[in-house]
């Protein structure tokens, strides 16, 4: 039996009611068995074909539980990301941007569309076409604005005015993942706790059959990279003729570098630009071996800095003149000054594994530093709640608050060369002005309970008067000569390392001994902080 035609594409009638019902509704009645269901279409069709198994529900649960991760979907393509996967992304995610949106932005029209991007990798293409499919299936308008970079997707959602949008990407992860990134309006960050799990729970009883007959959403292509290059070069000042090594991890700045700064006084000497979805070394700048190319070039032709991109070239790493490369948090105290001379008295956020001369060079600077959590999601809340001006994490991510208070490495590339020029100096003695202590770098540590393990060092801790505790990420211990910080692993079973102190006798004695207390650690994973060696 039809569904009765409803009064709107959002509302439908069950057989033997008199009263429209909302989808929500239409979806509780069918997870409880409600008899009508079982010969109507909004229902999958069940009179017509039967229901997914359970075994096959059980299997999706997993799939789901295992890709959608703290802060965005990830996983193995094709076994775990796939096509159906993608469609029921798409419409869950458009279902539920959609459903955020309020106020007087329910009327507009633009509000009403999501934007779709995608990267380089194999199967980018497919998985983006079944996500918008399954977006346009709930009903809500898409935009498709191609290959592009992921701080694209977030100066394409405020420019278009779009209720969100979803990237397809693995970000710096290996060849063979794939995944989806996906932020609200104003390109806020949806994560766990703010909109995934919602997301995962609606992929999971997404149906096909649920939506035919209804009226889809419009599909609509944008190719906005005039605009976009408009933005990234407003973050530039007066740059001096340089020669710069640019290593694309045949990723995204592959593709955008030719594109955003072509007019620029410099000269890019061209590493891994080709971006068909194979790696001559893994996307991530992150890891010390991956910047080896970038290295050797420099020295070879005499650059005066390098710079590695990941995969969806949303962070960065430098290498200066040398070819050694520069710590996150280093360049983080470098470019506050940039910030703090234009905005004066601004507050400017810091992870909280990041060098103590980060908050020391901003309160000499008479700027307000903010000490935050490690992840985007908190690094963008807290830089929204404050209004700052500036932000860097130790992963390479930088926060602008003139870009929404997002991430992006071709505009922290353009104010690194801004800074350099300004300077007039190798980027390694500006390094070397706030180079101040001796840091382990991030160490990780294979840890099965990982709270028994952050007890005991609480416990140890405690007993010294002097010590300085805090947890408001795993565990911080501050005493007079040196820090670190040991925090738990979103995804993994594993401890991560951070110790800074005065000397570099201290830090390696601290190290040990921490090593002792926590346990053997493990081999450097490639999620680690960056390529930062011990100082």
């Amino acid at each position: 039996m039809s569904p009765i035609k409803a009064s709107s594409p959002q509302q439908r009638q069950c057989p033997g009611d008199n009263c429209d019902i909302a989808e929500h509704i239409c979806r509780a009645r069918q997870n409880r068995g409600y008899p009508p269901c079982k010969e109507c279409d909004w229902g999958g069709g069940m009179g017509k074909t039967k229901a997914l198994a359970k075994s096959e529900e059980d299997q999706l649960a997993a799939v789901l539980n295992k890709i959608v991760k703290a802060y965005d979907i990830r996983g193995r393509y094709p076994e775990q990301v796939n096509e159906d996967i993608a469609w029921r992304l798409g419409y869950a995610t458009a279902d539920y941007l959609r459903s955020e949106v309020s106020g007087y932005a329910r009327s507009e029209r633009s509000s009403k569309s999501m934007v779709v991007g995608r990267d380089m990798r194999i199967g980018s293409p497919e998985l983006a076409a079944a996500f918008i499919k399954g977006a346009l299936c709930s009903g809500v308008n898409c935009i498709d604005i191609g290959m592009i970079d992921s701080p694209l997707l977030y100066f394409a959602i405020n420019h278009l005015n779009a209720c969100g949008g979803a990237q397809i990407t693995a970000s710096h992860n290996p060849a063979g993942d794939n995944g989806f990134k996906i932020a609200g309006q104003k390109a806020r960050p949806v994560g766990g706790e703010t909109g995934l799990d919602k997301i995962k729970a609606l992929a999971s009883a997404a149906r096909r059959g649920v939506v035919r007959n209804r009226l889809r959403g419009k599909l609509s292509r944008r190719h906005l990279t005039a605009a976009y290059k408009k933005h990234v070069l407003k973050f530039a000042g007066p740059i001096s003729p340089l020669r710069v090594v640019v290593d694309a991890s045949n990723g995204m700045a592959g593709r955008f570098i030719p594109k955003l700064f072509d007019d620029l006084p410099i000269k890019i000497v061209p590493l891994n630009f080709k971006h068909d979805g194979r790696f001559v070394h893994p996307p991530n700048p992150l890891v010390e071996e991956n910047l080896a190319e970038l290295k050797k070039t420099v020295r070879r032709r005499k650059a005066h800095l390098g710079v590695c991109f990941d995969g969806d070239a949303d962070r960065c790493i430098f290498v200066d003149e040398k070819g050694q490369a520069v710590e996150p948090d280093l360049v983080t105290a470098v470019l506050a000054k940039e910030f703090l001379a234009a905005n004066p008295g601004s507050t400017i956020v810091y992870d909280l594994r990041s060098s103590h001369v980060v908050p020391e060079t901003i309160v000499k600077l008479d700027g307000l530093p903010r000490r935050e959590r490690v992840g985007h999601a908190f690094m963008k809340h807290a830089m929204a709640d404050s209004g700052a001006a500036f932000g860097g994490e130790l992963s390479g991510h930088y926060y602008y608050r003139d870009n929404w208070f997002c991430d992006s490495g071709f505009i922290t590339f353009v104010v690194m060369l801004t800074a350099l020029s300004k300077a007039g100096t190798p980027l390694s003695k500006l390094i070397k002005t706030v180079k101040k202590y001796h840091h382990s770098g991030e160490i990780n540590f294979e840890v099965h309970n990982k709270a028994a393990v952050l007890d005991k060092i609480i416990a140890r801790y405690r007993k010294n008067a002097k010590a300085r505790i805090d947890m408001r990420d795993g565990v911080t211990v501050e005493l007079d000569n040196y820090w670190f910080n040991v925090r738990p692993s979103n995804t993994e079973s594993k401890l991560r390392l951070n110790l800074e102190a005065n000397s570099k006798a201290m830090m390696e004695r601290m190290v040990r001994d921490l090593t002792k207390l926590i346990s053997s650690p493990a081999k450097a994973s490639a999620a680690g902080s960056g390529p930062r060696r011990r100082r």
